[in-house]
């Protein structure tokens, strides 16, 4: 599908590097073997508990990200601070909590909406694009229009969820509940592509899973991390990049 970009996220390198207390793997390595190997930008979580990606890492790489460097992190004061200072291409909100494995559903915007519509006019003055990471339902899609942002990030972890679980053809065989989450990313896009806001996607996609998302409307950019850096194990991270690529590209 020409014209989508991949962003690679990179925060399960530095998980490995936080789990021995090591200086290696290095991200900065990492992010910039993603991009050699054709990868449009690159994407980390700076969480306020720092498990992975340290603040040295996102200032580092903002010296050496060529393509998007879009900076993930929750409203929170300390990292709005640090991302103010860094000034990414683009900051994608989140929601965040303590105990979870990973990113948990998408951001109440509903229920944040006058903070988020601040935060984003904070960015803008510094001309950062802002993304918000939500769940595919159309209330949500208008209110991030509503609070300032400039793209939604569609959660596809439901849809991936069951299209893993499942293990069957997604050419077309795809059991009800499946298709249901599907239709929703698809819906989601159409709304935002109706009112003018861009559309980017994220959360469990793979090489398996990955096609059928392709065809939400005017898809602009995919995050795609954890199956990344599992791939890599396997086919060295350029080689994991590049098959996303023939995918997307419609090469594979």
């Amino acid at each position: 599908m020409p014209g989508i970009r991949l962003c690679i996220n990179i925060d399960h390198i530095a998980t490995l590097r936080q789990a021995r207390g090591t200086a290696y793997p290095d991200p900065i390595e990492g992010a910039a073997a993603c991009e050699g190997a054709g990868a449009h930008g690159i994407t980390v979580h700076l969480r306020e508990d720092r498990r992975h990606i340290q603040d040295r890492d996102v200032y580092a790489l903002k010296e050496i990200v060529r393509g998007t460097f879009n900076l993930e992190m929750a409203l929170s004061d300390e990292i709005i601070a640090i991302a103010k200072e860094v000034v990414p291409s683009q900051v994608t909100l989140v929601p965040e909590k303590r105990r979870e494995l990973t990113t948990e559903g998408g951001l109440d915007v509903a229920g944040n909406f006058g903070r988020i519509k601040k935060v984003a006019e904070q960015f803008h003055d510094i001309d950062v694009a802002v993304s918000l990471f939500i769940e595919p339902d159309r209330d949500a899609v208008y209110r991030s229009r509503d609070a300032g942002a400039d793209f939604i990030e569609i959660h596809t972890g439901s849809y991936c969820s069951g299209a893993d679980a499942w293990g069957g053809d997604l050419g077309g065989g795809l059991p009800d509940s499946v298709r249901s989450e599907l239709d929703r990313i698809y819906r989601a896009a159409e709304h935002a592509s109706e009112i003018g806001i861009g559309v980017n996607a994220g959360h469990g996609l793979n090489h398996y899973n990955l096609k059928p998302v392709l065809s939400a409307r005017n898809l602009h950019e995919l995050n795609i991390g954890h199956s990344v850096i599992s791939r890599a194990v396997f086919l060295g991270l350029p080689g994991a990049v590049k098959e996303l690529l023939a995918i997307i590209e419609g090469r594979e």
